[in-house]
């Protein structure tokens, strides 16, 4: 990457410019969300991404990762060891990309961002040395959240590839998985879509938290949501010893006249329709 500057609509382009042809580790540090979620989107487009180490805030982080679309990206690409994540410490850092021949200073004015560019080999040398210093003495950042390729690998193991198809729809339907009083959150989505294949909860709950998405008990709890909001419905299920079993269907017919891409959407709607009668 030659040192020319750049300068784009979006800190995404900036990444994707800086990075695409970067060799060796290089360190980004990210000011906002934003960047963050711009720069997991980057790497996981290239079709060679180089080793990021990122630098962001520990509430920018919590921020971030608490969409699941981001968190289970960027955990595949951490299991991967494409990206790895470190606390910045305060504000002490201005946001830049450091590959191994430049180091860009990224610049928002105007609705506009800039990767002011150098090469100049000494400073490039002190800038890494510094930075690699740096996060050697910062915190990890631990994600909880497990990578997407094992989610639906194992949801396909578990259910089937139908299942997975459904849940690939609602998830592509979706900019966030944040969940809150009308968004749609993984294990939101994760019972929505087990009751559109009538699914039983006990195995979509031993799913999850087999899986990392969350425990059994927080599957219950939105199971109770859920159907307090009419969104699904349960019926029994016998077994042969114990208590019987709830087997999972979709409650609104609307829900159950729409397709995987259409979920969300449905589901969103009904819930803001009944927290705003709440």
């Amino acid at each position: 990457m030659s040192s020319q500057n750049l300068i784009e609509t979006d800190v995404a382009n900036v990444y994707r410019a800086a990075l695409a042809d970067a060799a060796g580790e290089s360190f980004v540090v990210a000011a906002s969300a934003t960047s963050v979620e711009r720069l997991v989107a980057v790497l996981d487009d290239l079709d060679d991404p180089p080793a990021v180490r990122l630098f962001a805030r520990e509430d920018t982080l919590k921020t971030v990762m608490d969409d699941f679309i981001v968190a289970s990206t960027a955990a595949d690409l951490i299991e991967d060891e494409t990206l790895s994540l470190r606390i910045a410490d305060g504000d002490g850092m201005s946001p830049l990309v450091i590959t191994e021949g430049t180091v860009f200073s990224v610049v928002t004015a105007g609705g506009r961002v800039a990767g002011l560019a150098t090469d100049d080999e000494t400073f490039g040398e002190t800038a890494r040395e510094e930075y690699a210093d740096a996060w050697a003495d910062a915190a990890p950042y631990t994600l909880r959240t497990p990578p997407l390729s094992r989610v639906r690998a194992t949801m396909e193991e578990s259910f089937g590839p139908e299942m997975v198809t459904d849940f690939d729809g609602v998830l592509a339907s979706l900019d966030t998985a944040r969940g809150g009083d009308d968004g749609l959150d993984e294990v939101t989505i994760s019972l929505l879509v087990a009751a559109k294949n009538e699914e039983l909860l006990y195995d979509i709950s031993k799913w999850g938290e087999d899986t990392g998405v969350a425990s059994k008990a927080t599957f219950s709890r939105t199971k109770t949501r859920l159907e307090e909001m009419d969104l699904i419905h349960t019926t029994k299920v016998p077994i042969d010893v114990g208590r019987p079993r709830l087997r999972l269907l979709l409650g609104d017919e609307r829900l159950a006249d729409a397709d995987a891409d259409e979920l969300a959407s449905v589901a969103g709607g009904l819930l803001s329709a009944n927290g705003t009668a709440a």
